[in-house]
């Protein structure tokens, strides 16, 4: 699970760096429940998942502007 969720997370920077930002809302939208299931799980603190998806969502925004 720790490396599936790794891989959505390399997806979505793999969106963001090529500006495509139909992509990356559609790969920040997958990666967000697989991180949260991480949490839920314990094999990732909630903070650090916070933090993941904090950061890419700006960015995610940012693109979009």
């Amino acid at each position: 699970m720790r490396s599936r969720t790794r891989t959505t997370i390399k997806n979505v920077v793999k969106a963001l760096n090529t500006g495509d930002s139909d992509s990356a809302k559609a790969a920040y939208q997958a990666m967000v429940p697989q991180v949260d299931r991480l949490v839920g799980k314990g094999l990732l603190h909630k903070n650090t998942a916070a933090r993941y998806k904090s950061r890419l969502n700006a960015r995610v925004r940012s693109l979009a502007s």
